[in-house]
């Protein structure tokens, strides 16, 4: 296996960069944060932006915990790609997360400075010291359910920018990314929490909207760390197809939550639990 290694402190754009530095070399894993990422998809591992303090934040980027640490292992030593990308704010960090998890030493190591211009790496750190958002090198459908409950955004970049004294493959002369931004729950802005409420009002304003749904009785919530399972009962009004009423609220229910919190929303179990006579539909 050969490792490389992106380095460059804190803010100055590696995870948005690391994309495109391994299609650039036809690297096909990525380790950052904690994470294990497989070009659209996150292997394993758990990621440094969830860590309830930056002191954890640092811990688990390192793969200070034996079981993170195995986890990882185990993975790569199922799928064991030929060449792996290690991203880190210095070289003892890279060197640290390697003998952690018991990598080859780095065949070709990066600096940011050597694949962002100093205006990208100068836009990277006023936007982070703004808006205290870090990036995650994969796609929003694969981060959401993994960062429940953190602010997250889609992500597409342009890249056309080569790295020097590469031979990039013909594909990534012009190369868009998909790709994520976070906001950590360890943020210097504070930590954040929706309150169950908020998300009780949010279910039924969005299912009182709905044709057939006369009103809500209880909703439980269910917050894990993975998301959120809703369990809503309602009362519909006689003459309209049930199952399509419910189907509807279901949908509209995740898309609504979802969009107003930022919380991933697992299931939503919703029962028609009593008829009504709407007096309006009375000829």
């Amino acid at each position: 296996m050969d490792v490389y290694a992106l380095v460059g402190s804190s803010g100055t754009g590696k995870s948005h960069h690391a994309l495109f530095v391994a299609q650039e070399y036809g690297i096909n894993m990525i380790i950052d944060d904690g994470l294990l990422i497989n070009g659209s998809q996150i292997l394993a591992g758990r990621s440094a932006k969830r860590s309830p303090t930056k002191v954890g934040a640092i811990r688990t980027a390192l793969f200070s915990e034996d079981s993170h640490a195995q986890e990882v292992k185990h993975t790569l030593e199922i799928n064991y790609p030929a060449n792996i990308l290690v991203l880190g704010t210095s070289l003892g960090m890279v060197e640290k997360i390697i003998k952690r998890l018991e990598l080859p030493p780095a065949k070709m190591i990066f600096n940011i400075e050597d694949i962002a211009s100093q205006r990208q790496i100068k836009k990277a750190q006023q936007i982070r010291n703004r808006f205290g958002t870090h990036v995650v090198p994969a796609p929003t459908v694969e981060v959401k359910p993994k960062f429940s409950g953190t602010i997250i955004a889609p992500l597409r970049s342009f890249f056309k920018k080569q790295v020097p004294g590469s031979q990039p493959l013909p594909t990534t002369k012009h190369l868009w990314v998909e790709q994520t931004i976070v906001r950590p729950t360890f943020n210097y802005l504070g930590r954040f929490y929706i309150a169950n409420h908020v998300i009780s009002e949010i279910t039924e304003y969005t299912c009182l909207d709905i044709p057939g749904i006369n009103q809500i009785g209880k909703i439980n919530i269910d917050n894990s760390e993975q998301g959120l399972r809703l369990h809503v009962d309602t009362t519909i009004v006689f003459g309209y197809i049930i199952p399509d009423v419910l189907k509807k609220a279901q949908e509209k229910i995740k898309e609504q939550v979802e969009q107003m919190t930022s919380l991933h929303v697992i299931t939503v179990d919703i029962h028609a639990v009593q008829l009504v006579l709407d007096k309006s539909l009375e000829q």
